[in-house]
């Protein structure tokens, strides 16, 4: 009751309650800052992990370069069939497709674009979620053996729609008397797929796994094995079953290998972003300690009444310590509050800022992902709230004590 009373006495009275009003709004602005971006690192590291699953393989089988009879050097896997049998058996796995891939350029009317050509049986690009069901597509996978699947910026760049037929030039092409001329083929596009990723979306296209075996030269052959597996976390767990079942000489490229530096850099990047939200924190809470103070020094009379009357050294501590934890917990649920709606909201609150600012927020061609969602994390929550809680009861602890030893004697001296 003595704590609620000093909490909402006016300054006319000796209460601080400016004071008490800045150390409310700053925790609460504090911990809503501290949520907000634990939400969105979580949320980009989500989007970010999704699109990378959702549209490439989680394990690549590939073969060392070997020469060939001829004096070639190449990696080309022959026997795949037998090989992606043996991959799909292992335990954990989902699908071991065989693949041939190819860096081409693709041609519309004078529009050309660098692409880069995954040649996949239809059975299996039905298997990969971000492209059989990506965010935004036209057209149909019904009628991919009759034509190829692009990515949206693909046909933003070359002004393709559906129906449209393109040149796909190799240089790699049919040897002559003369040198080896370019190999073109014109191929319909049946589908256009927005899979998420801007570099995915920017340079993918999908053949017809024979198709592309003719036109890359590969007949009998693959150049890798795709590799999906249930737990894709465990990935490098498998990795020994994988190569028993490749095959000696073998050669794994998990999806950690290919992104697993950017991931680390995004880990350190969450702990050094909650080290600085915390010291934001600690800051804030450093307002109790100016509010208690003051408070202390202007109800030093009744303290030295409260202590003649009889209350304890325990009671004058406890009084004061309600008074700071007071605002450190409010503030706390009002930061937890305010932090959720902005993270749960995120989505509309990022649009419009996007659009006030004429689209330049979010580049989906630096960042690689085309948005920025927030996740709220129930750990996230708890452990800004654990520390708001232990910065604003650790530092409401010393100005307490030092009016719990206030001498009465020396309070009442001149009054």
């Amino acid at each position: 009751m003595i704590a609620w009373r000093y909490l909402r006495a006016r300054r006319a009275e000796g209460g601080v309650s400016v004071m008490t009003w800045i150390s409310l709004i700053g925790i609460t602005l504090a911990v809503a800052a501290l949520i907000i971006t634990m939400a969105v690192r979580a949320g980009f590291r989500t989007e970010f992990v999704d699109t990378i699953l959702g549209a490439n393989a989680h394990v690549t089988v590939y073969s060392p370069v070997y020469v060939t009879d001829s004096g070639q050097t190449t990696r080309a896997i022959y026997g795949y069939e037998e090989m992606a049998r043996r991959l799909a058996a292992v335990p954990g796995v989902t699908r071991a497709a065989p693949l041939v891939k190819g860096q081409v350029m693709a041609n519309l009317r004078g529009n050309n674009a660098g692409v880069e050509v995954f040649g996949i049986e239809k059975s299996d690009l039905l298997t990969i979620p971000r492209i059989a069901h990506p965010e935004d597509s036209l057209g149909s996978l019904d009628r991919f053996g009759e034509g190829i699947a692009i990515g949206s910026g693909v046909a933003r760049e070359l002004g393709v729609g559906i129906g449209d037929r393109i040149k796909i030039i190799s240089p790699n092409g049919v040897r002559t008397a003369l040198g080896t001329s370019p190999r073109v083929g014109v191929y319909e596009v049946v589908y256009i797929f927005t899979a998420g990723r801007y570099d995915i979306d920017r340079t993918r296209v999908y053949m017809p796994f024979a198709e592309a075996q003719s036109f890359f030269n590969r007949e009998g052959a693959a150049d890798e094995i795709e590799v999906m597996v249930e737990d894709p976390d465990r990935v490098d767990e498998m990795g020994p079953a994988l190569i028993d079942a490749a095959g000696k000489g073998m050669l794994l490229w998990s999806w950690r290998d290919a992104s697993g530096a950017y991931l680390r850099a995004l880990a350190i990047e969450d702990t050094v972003m909650f080290v600085l939200m915390a010291i934001l924190v600690l800051i804030a809470s450093l307002n109790i300690i100016s509010g208690l103070v003051m408070l202390v020094k202007n109800k030093g009379r009744d303290i030295g009444i409260l202590r003649t009357v009889g209350l304890t050294e325990g009671a004058i501590l406890r009084v004061f310590f309600l008074c700071g934890s007071l605002v450190g917990l409010l503030g706390t649920c009002f930061g937890v509050i305010l932090g959720c709606l902005f993270a749960i909201y995120f989505d509309p609150i990022l649009a419009f800022v996007n659009g006030a600012s004429g689209g330049g927020v979010w580049d989906a061609s630096i960042r690689g992902i085309y948005r920025l969602p927030a996740q709220l994390q129930l750990h996230d929550v708890l452990s800004a709230v654990s520390l708001s809680l232990v910065l604003s009861f650790g530092i409401t602890i010393f100005p307490a004590r030092r009016a719990a030893r206030m001498n009465p004697v020396e309070a009442l001296r001149y009054e």
